[in-house]
């Protein structure tokens, strides 16, 4: 048998590198791990990157991102953990030989790690009520045969208590196997809240459940906010072929004409399937504006790759500076489609994440533009509602004045603007090396 441990995370970068790093030896032993993103704007996507065996985009919250990773997890049993929360290292053995001895679900027992004494005494009767009630919740770390997953319908479409829910589907099937090995979780929401404030809450909301309360009204007292829809909106891709010596120039130093030609390769094929994954979920389309030609060695073997090609608008860019091509591709698009607003990126960000193009569709349901600026003084990724090409025309590009140029050019349009937080390209050596550094989890 085979375990797929499910860790669904929202702007966990904090810590999530450490986290996931903590699971290798579990995945040394076989098990699987699978990382849903309900839409981070963080360093999540990418710490992520490496560590996952899976790594998927969902709709934010808890249930429909567990589901999704079951989904697409290989597994024979899924482990659903919070990204907050670190098994014992023998955590894939207990599991697999409960089993294997018949359980169809359980968890383990729950330490909360937090500097307030009563931490302790909340995490006791957590267990405690688990073991009476055969309620297990999400910080303990559930696990269910993917059979008994199926069985019960996995977890019910709501924004809170889906642990409650999906315990009291499977008591039907069999009692929980109870693991007295336990699982640390951060004890942050408590005291973030206050300790006796969350314990409060957290029964006031368990009684209410249990009396019939709607889940989605329990979450907005306990604070959670509804994601806004999602508007549909059009992804297109700037890229240029990896040719050795042609491409990432300015990396040559460090890694040589083959290697800097290699990243940028790396780097094309990341931005592809970030803005695929989040065009899926706006139900639209990725365009790929190629530069020289499509006939260019890496973009033949794109057009062949399973499926990779006809999920892709293809276009060449024409002559001309940067701003000459992106006010030709926006023309292009809103020719063909007016009214829907179009994300231009290129593929030189590597902490670039489709929850990064999720916010930016957000942002243009409300603005005219919106930018996600670069720390050179550039800008990452631009947006549009309406073709603008005043927007491109007189601007230094190549330059730190880049942002403060375009910033002139949207006022000068009359259109308002919204920007993201700052991002980073990588184009010196001291780039690659930032690069390589955060994906080591060690920051910048």
């Amino acid at each position: 048998m085979r375990l797929s441990i499910i860790v669904p995370v929202l702007n966990e970068g904090a810590t999530l590198a450490a986290r996931l790093d903590a699971l290798a030896p579990l995945r040394a032993r076989g098990a699987e791990r699978v990382v849903v993103d309900g839409g981070s704007t963080d360093d999540s996507w990418m710490l992520a990157r490496p560590r996952a065996d899976r790594l998927l985009l969902a709709a934010r919250g808890r249930a429909a991102q567990m589901n999704a990773g079951a989904a697409a997890a290989c597994g024979d049993v899924l482990l659903f953990l919070h990204a907050d929360t670190a098994l014992p290292l023998q955590a894939d053995r207990s599991v697999l030989h409960a089993v294997q001895r018949g359980a169809a679900w359980g968890r383990f027992d729950v330490q909360i790690d937090g500097r307030h004494p009563m931490l302790r005494v909340v995490g006791a009767m957590m267990n405690a009520r688990s073991r009476y009630s055969g309620i297990a919740t999400g910080d303990q770390a559930i696990f269910i045969t993917r059979e008994a997953f199926a069985r019960v319908g996995g977890f019910s479409a709501q924004p809170l208590m889906e642990d409650i829910e999906i315990s009291r589907r499977l008591k039907r099937i069999a009692p929980p196997c109870c693991l007295r090995e336990r699982v640390v979780t951060s004890g942050r929401r408590w005291e973030q809240r206050g300790v006796w404030h969350t314990i409060a809450l957290m029964w006031r909301l368990r009684a209410s459940y249990f009396f019939g309360a709607d889940a989605a009204e329990l979450a907005q007292r306990y604070g959670y906010r509804t994601e806004p829809p999602l508007p549909h909106t059009h992804v297109a891709v700037l890229a240029k072929a990896p040719v050795p010596g042609l491409a990432k120039t300015r990396l040559i130093p460090a890694l040589g004409a083959r290697g800097a030609a290699r990243v940028q390769r790396r780097f094309a094929l990341h931005t592809l399937r970030l803005a695929g994954q989040a065009a899926q979920r706006m139900g639209t389309g990725v365009q790929l504006w190629v530069a020289p030609s499509a006939s260019q060695r890496f973009f033949r073997a794109l057009r062949r790759s399973a499926g990779a090609g006809e999920a892709l608008q293809w276009h060449e860019q024409p002559s001309g500076d940067l701003g000459a091509r992106m006010a030709h591709a926006l023309a292009t698009h809103f020719s063909a489609n007016p009214g829907l607003p179009l994300l231009l990126v290129g593929t030189d960000c590597p902490p670039l994440s489709p929850g990064h193009l999720l916010a930016a569709a957000r942002a243009l349901a409300q603005h005219d533009a919106v930018l996600i600026p670069a720390e050179d003084g550039g800008y990452v990724l631009i947006g549009l509602r309406r073709p603008c090409p005043a927007v491109f025309e007189g601007v230094a590009w190549s330059t730190g004045s880049v942002l403060a140029q375009t910033r002139d050019r949207l006022r000068d349009a009359g259109l308002n603007w919204h920007e993201l937080p700052t991002l980073w390209d990588v184009d010196t050596p001291d780039d690659w090396a930032r690069w390589q550094r955060t994906l080591q989890g060690q920051g910048a």
